[in-house]
């Protein structure tokens, strides 16, 4: 009988602590399949955040290396530098990544840092309580914005993979989502795109993952899934917005 179907090598056996209806897991997988595939488990090393993500460690079968909040990308920086040759990515949500960790990514990407990042916005801060996030949508409800996000208190949510695509350095940008078959296998391509594009050397890559959150969102597993799929990628558009090094508009 021939196997269709199994655990990539890249991921452990131990199993996911994250929250039911969470996608985290299924970004992991994608992740570890795209390292099998390139066969780079040996070369590959990973820099985890802080937030739901913080026990990547003990679910990526590669070397992990944890970073303070939101310091992933400098971390990387210094990794890729003193290691030229291994292949190096961040995992970061949005919490970590577009809030105290902003520095990092911009000029990271500024620099053209020969690093990857994996992006998770699920529009919250997951870990911590519920908090809004700077990619919450006007309007929603948070344990900090109980009356729904307000641009003329909060400002607006942030559109990260448009800002670092307008930066020279940033060689691959793209936004995906998970929360649907077709949706899933575009953003496994997309990843092993970012992955390439660092192995030839092109420059700071980032794929943005647009994910869900039920237990903070207050949600089914299917209704949150429906939820992305209506409110987030109307204000979060997928496709790829740079290749290469160059802008390009694919949805």
């Amino acid at each position: 009988m021939s196997i269709i179907f199994e655990r990539p090598r890249s991921l452990t056996d131990k199993p996911f602590h994250y929250c039911p209806g969470c996608t985290h897991g299924l970004v992991h997988r994608l992740v570890a399949e795209v390292i099998d595939e390139l066969d780079i488990q040996a070369n590959t090393i990973g820099v985890e955040p802080v937030g739901c993500a913080v026990s990547a460690h003990d679910y990526f079968d590669i070397d992990v290396q944890e970073a303070a909040h939101g310091r992933a990308p400098a971390v990387a920086t210094g990794i890729k530098r003193v290691w030229p040759d291994r292949v190096v990515f961040t995992y970061q949500g949005d919490g970590d990544l577009a809030s105290i960790g902003m520095t990092e990514i911009v000029h990271a990407a500024a620099r053209g840092e020969r690093i990857t990042t994996i992006f998770i916005n699920n529009a919250i801060f997951g870990m911590t309580g519920g908090q809004m996030a700077p990619t919450s949508l006007l309007g929603q409800v948070t344990t900090t914005s109980p009356y729904g996000r307000d641009a003329g208190s909060a400002g607006y949510p942030i559109r990260v993979s448009e800002l670092l695509a307008t930066l020279q350095g940033a060689a691959y940008v793209a936004r995906v989502s998970v929360h649907d078959v077709k949706n899933i296998a575009k953003a496994k391509r997309s990843i092993k795109k970012a992955f390439t594009t660092q192995m030839e050397g092109k420059g700071f890559s980032i794929v943005e993952v647009l994910s869900t959150c039920p237990i903070n969102w207050g949600m089914t597993p299917a209704d949150s899934l429906k939820w992305l799929q209506d409110n987030m990628i109307p204000y979060y558009p997928l496709g790829e917005l740079k290749v290469d090094g160059e802008e390009v508009i694919s949805r």
